[in-house]
């Protein structure tokens, strides 16, 4: 089987550094910056390369701020799952 590579985007003032995706990651990709957003909290980061895409971190999101991509061919990156109106109705969208 291939190897799936992944990546993902945090919106750091959206962040609130529950640590949820942190657990959720399988890869232990994550963890609490150092640093404070605008609104005073220490919000996560990426500190590994090794995301396979998996979408665990944007699944457990309260604040849908994670944006999560996977290589396709021709190495360029496809969004796979976003979580968008948290604050209402959920909407999660996973393509193959």
């Amino acid at each position: 089987m291939a190897k799936v590579y992944g990546d993902i985007v945090i919106d750091i003032e959206k962040c609130k550094g529950c640590e949820l995706c942190v657990a959720a990651c399988p890869q232990d990709s994550l963890e609490q910056s150092r640093e404070v957003n605008s609104k005073g909290y220490l919000y996560i980061v990426k500190v590994q390369d090794n995301c396979t895409g998996c979408i665990n971190c944007a699944l457990v999101c309260p604040d849908g701020a994670i944006t999560v991509y996977r290589e396709v061919a021709g190495g360029k990156k496809k969004e796979v799952a976003k979580v968008k109106n948290v604050n209402k109705d959920m909407t999660i969208t996973v393509d193959e």
